[in-house]
């Protein structure tokens, strides 16, 4: 039982006194701002866009939200998985009137002693420093970044040395560079948020450079896709295809957002990043299922039939962003992202739970679709953040 479920239990006694039960329940799910999903028309695809409702909005991600924090992911505490998860919950704090998300991210860095992951070049650990720059830049604690920035002064004074990208089992760089296409979400994000907290241009440069140097070795210029990693430049899927994971591309997608999000108008390579966000988003909107949603592959849908969450709630957040910022063309792509949301809203049970999420792997993979993770969460709620801000828009352009 899905959301529509919710609606309908909630509005009984009006449907029941309708003339039509059926046209209620559309009514009431279109008035929430919530695509039908491909039994819908034209018209009521216009009509849910017209009518998208901040709060309805809001209220599913707070539902998520409350879901996870009453059920706690057991991976360690400063892993890449929960560094997703506070980045959603960071999302969800900066528009919520409810202080609770910006309490529990503050608890968990007091946890944490704002400490990083243990393994000091490692992308995946630097993840949870997205979250204490926030909330650092929210709060003004200067202990909540101290940590941080010692740990990427000391990068800065002893960079790693690069002598290729290869992602190979014999190359001992391929987890100390950014090799693969996740490092793009985990790493250049928090280094742009300790720029914007103390202004030092030297942070913004060492992510803008080492971005560039891996999208330039896995982006494939033909597709506008991202490889995962160089393992994957030959391999091919069942219908002859590349192999152009889901989630990967999601990871590059609302990495590149949240880097530009800080990068200087004036900046000499916001130029190249811009594009290379505006071409992506395009042949994203071309790999977008009936549904709404993108499959663990996005060039052969058809050998991975099951919906995936975390995803397409990272493409859904890219798009949405894009959008709010003026990247990408509103009446080009906030049908994408309507459909998209809806079909991640269809996604969560009654009680919160966000289904349909691919488990930890590096390719795309079958799985069981109750299957879920806290990165999963932090996915749909960084969507949802963006999603509260279009439907705002929305509801401010046309008044109802």
């Amino acid at each position: 039982m899905h959301l529509s479920h919710i609606f309908f239990h909630r509005h009984s006694s009006a449907i029941r006194s309708s003339a039509s039960a059926k046209r209620a329940v559309r009514l009431l799910i279109l008035s929430a701002g919530i695509l039908v999903g491909t039994v819908a028309s034209p018209a009521e695809e216009t009509a849910s866009r017209a009518a998208l409702k901040p709060a309805a909005v809001l209220g599913i991600m707070e539902s998520v939200a409350d879901w996870q924090l009453a059920h706690p992911s057991s991976h360690p505490p400063a892993d890449w998985t929960q560094a997703t998860g506070y980045a959603g919950m960071m999302a969800l704090a900066r528009i919520s009137e409810n202080p609770r998300y910006r309490d529990a991210m503050v608890a968990m860095g007091e946890r944490n002693e704002w400490k990083l992951g243990p393994v000091f070049y490692l992308a995946d650990d630097h993840a949870v420093g997205q979250a204490y720059a926030e909330l650092y830049l929210m709060l003004g604690d200067p202990r909540m970044i101290a940590p941080l920035r010692e740990r990427f002064d000391a990068i800065l004074a002893r960079p790693y040395s690069v002598p290729t990208l290869e992602y190979h089992p014999d190359n001992p760089d391929r987890k100390y560079a950014w090799t693969w296409c996740d490092a793009l979400f985990m790493s250049p994000p928090a280094w742009m948020r300790l720029y914007a907290a103390t202004k030092d241009r030297r942070y913004m440069d060492f992510a803008i450079t080492n971005w560039l140097r891996t999208s330039d070795y896995l982006y494939e210029e033909r597709e506008h896709l991202f490889f995962r990693d160089s393992s994957y430049f030959a391999q091919r899927e069942a219908n002859g295809k590349k192999i152009m994971w889901g989630r990967g591309n999601g990871w590059v997608m609302a990495g590149l957002a949240r880097v530009l999000e800080y990068v200087p108008p004036d900046h000499p390579d916001r130029g190249r990043l811009v594009q290379q966000f505006q071409q992506t988003a395009a042949r994203l909107v071309e790999c977008q299922q009936p549904d709404g949603m993108w499959r663990a592959s996005l060039l052969d849908p058809g050998s991975y039939p099951l919906k995936e969450t975390s995803g397409s709630g990272l493409l859904t957040y890219a798009l949405a962003w894009g959008v709010n910022h003026g990247l990408l063309d509103r009446e080009q792509f906030l049908p994408a992202v309507a459909k998209a949301w809806a079909a991640l809203v269809d996604s969560v049970k009654p009680d919160g739970k966000l289904t349909h999420v691919q488990p930890i792997g590096s390719s795309p993979k079958d799985f069981d679709p109750d299957s879920t993770d806290v990165y999963g969460t932090g996915a749909f709620l960084l969507a949802g953040s963006e999603v509260y801000r279009l439907a705002h828009q929305t509801a401010v352009a046309k008044p109802q």
